[in-house]
């Protein structure tokens, strides 16, 4: 059995500079990025802008606010849809 080290005193950019990869599925697709990241960051590093976007993790609608609290783990599946204005 694998237990993953306490990082509950680290911050999302300190972990994610560790070179750690966790293994996720965005809109289907397998991608590994870095451990520690929470869902915000992970827009952020997408490119979109978190007020444009709606993110599903796992079966559940995230809402805004929550994004920056809620971490990347292991294992979890992302859809995001991003919202393009137009006419």
């Amino acid at each position: 059995m694998t237990t993953r080290p306490d990082r509950s005193g680290e911050s999302g950019a300190a972990s994610a500079e560790s070179g750690a990869k966790v293994s996720i599925v965005l809109n289907g697709e397998r991608r590994s990025v870095a451990d520690g990241l929470s869902v915000a960051d992970l827009v952020r590093r997408l490119g979109l802008s978190a007020g444009m976007v709606v993110v599903e993790r796992n079966r559940e609608i995230l809402a805004r606010q929550a994004l920056g609290a809620t971490p990347v783990e292991e294992g979890d599946r992302f859809e995001l849809v991003h919202f393009v204005g137009g006419g």
